[in-house]
């Protein structure tokens, strides 16, 4: 098990230093662009077999310590009302922005 990740964040001794690294799967990764072909980004974030498949690709193709499971800072708002949609070449787009103060008393609070 590769816990180098573990020790360093509770500040034990580490053979080598963890680095942190952000990555885009899309841009370079030939696996992602696959799944990618058959699958949208939401329906990627939203199904966890799928979410954990783009996670583990970085990790299975390269030597690294730890990887965040892949998501979106976006999608926590379509429980809020807002409908969102990846269009491609676009990128994120809300049918219903909130632009009025109307809209924003209309947004869903707790669950």
């Amino acid at each position: 098990m590769n816990d180098r990740m573990l020790k360093a964040c509770r500040r034990e001794p580490v053979k080598t230093t963890p680095i942190w690294l952000m990555r885009q799967a899309g841009r370079y990764m030939a696996e992602y662009r696959r799944l990618r072909e058959t699958h949208t980004i939401l329906e990627i974030i939203k199904t966890p077999e799928l979410a954990v498949e783009v996670t583990l690709q970085p990790i299975n193709a390269f030597d690294l310590d730890a990887a965040i499971i892949f998501a979106d800072i976006l999608p926590p708002l379509e429980a809020m009302g807002l409908s969102l949609e990846f269009i491609k070449g676009e990128g994120p787009v809300f049918h219903n922005p909130l632009r009025t103060a109307a809209d924003v008393a209309a947004v869903r609070r707790g669950l």
